[in-house]
């Protein structure tokens, strides 16, 4: 057999072992949402509370997020942890030749493995767009309760629960991840508007709790 007739290979390389945050990558979400927390704690307990305050007082709120944050990163991370690792593949190469897949393919014609295309597999056509009005009419109230709580609850909390509702009504169902993104994906926006525009987003019931973005 000549050089040229030698079957062709497909190589694939990965690591042997993985490393310990392999296949765990939420662990970095969760590390966020616990650094957020502590971030939350140390502006909580420098917050000015101006003498005379009535109770519960200025720092009331902010410690029952802060307490809040520290849940969702700590259950997120035990969450991760006790649900195991993804699945790897293994470092050594994996080789495919062309007659091998020639082999597979040609199973369909014994009748042992039916092959279908994606051609036959699609359903027909239709020209008709259907609308999902239960996950447009939850969006379009989740926005609505945005505008109408953002100067109360303040930036970080409503655009939160904003990202949780949205990601929910399109069929999201990883709560403690979902909300660990929206609690950093919020800050980080905070944060962009204050630093790169220098705006300030409203801090609600969070006033005080946040000036280390100002």
């Amino acid at each position: 057999m000549s050089a040229s007739d030698a079957p062709t290979t497909s190589t694939l390389r990965a690591q042997r072992v993985p490393r310990w945050y392999t296949g765990r990558s939420e662990l970095f979400v969760a590390a966020g949402v616990i650094a957020l927390a502590v971030v939350m704690t140390i502006g909580t307990v420098t917050m000015t509370v101006p003498d005379g305050a009535s109770p519960p007082g200025p720092q009331f709120f902010p410690t029952i997020v802060t307490i809040l944050l520290y849940a969702v990163g700590i259950g997120l991370a035990i969450e991760v942890l006790a649900g195991g690792r993804r699945g790897h593949v293994a470092e050594d190469p994996a080789e495919i030749s062309d007659e091998m897949l020639a082999e597979i393919g040609s199973l369909d014609r014994t009748s042992e493995i039916r092959v279908v295309s994606p051609e036959e597999s699609a359903p027909e056509k239709s020209n008709e767009v259907s609308v999902d009005w239960r996950t447009l009419g939850i969006s379009v109230a989740a926005l609505a309760a945005f505008i109408l709580v953002l100067p109360f609850l303040g930036w970080l909390i409503s655009a939160s629960a904003l990202f949780w509702v949205l990601a929910w009504a399109f069929g999201s169902r990883r709560p403690l991840f979902d909300i660990a993104i929206a609690a950093l994906m919020g800050a980080l926006t905070e944060l962009a508007f204050a630093a790169g525009l220098g705006l300030t987003l409203p801090a609600g019931i969070l006033e005080g709790a946040l000036s280390w973005i100002s």
